[in-house]
């Protein structure tokens, strides 16, 4: 009886051994593919050289992307979300559209809510006078910039939904780059 009792409880203990350790590296496993995807949304795989310039960004809603440009040569492209209503162009203050048109990079601002920001000069003349005509304020305030303050771990999971006021956001590694190398009054198209 004792023989059998002993074997009862090696054969528990060895269970509970067993248990521990698929847990521990079950932990080690999520901790380690945690990391990897942490990395790998934080990571800039093609970081342009320090001294480059651009003459020229592109963003494409539909395919949110924004593409840079220098000399007519495309240099990167950054995969971007956009404001919560993304189809059709902005047409009044509050539409959560992100604009369509040729504007320029008019401002900066360093110390922006949403890590680092490249203000649009929209509206433009043609953007106030149409939603002027329908009696509507048209917006303002639209920019290129990164995430909220203290979202920065977000990183790339931000793009799986538009999700700005209407303005075109890119993770913080990619806007303190794409800072780096706008040029003031820099052109940008932004196409449907």
């Amino acid at each position: 009886m004792l023989r059998a009792l002993e074997f009862v409880y090696l054969a528990n203990q060895k269970r509970k051994m067993r248990l521990k350790f698929t847990l521990l590296a079950g932990v080690i496993f999520g901790v380690g593919v945690a990391s990897g995807i942490y990395f790998c949304a934080h990571h800039n795989w093609n970081p342009l050289p320090p001294n480059t310039m651009i003459d020229r960004i592109v963003v494409e809603k539909s395919a949110r992307k924004l593409s840079i440009f220098r000399g007519g040569e495309k240099l990167k492209t950054y995969r971007v979300a956009l404001g919560r209503n993304p189809t059709g162009a902005k047409q009044q203050e509050g539409d959560e559209k992100t604009p369509e048109g040729i504007y320029k990079i008019d401002n900066r601002n360093p110390h922006s809510n949403f890590h680092l920001a490249l203000h649009i000069s929209y509206p433009s003349a043609e953007d106030t006078a149409r939603a002027a005509t329908r009696g509507l304020s048209v917006g303002y305030d639209i920019m290129i910039h990164g995430l909220p303050n203290g979202r920065g771990w977000l990183g790339a999971f931000h793009r799986r939904k538009d999700w700005t006021a209407g303005c075109i956001a890119l993770t913080d590694e990619e806007i303190e780059e794409l800072w780096r190398v706008t040029p003031d009054e820099s052109p940008i198209e932004i196409f449907p």
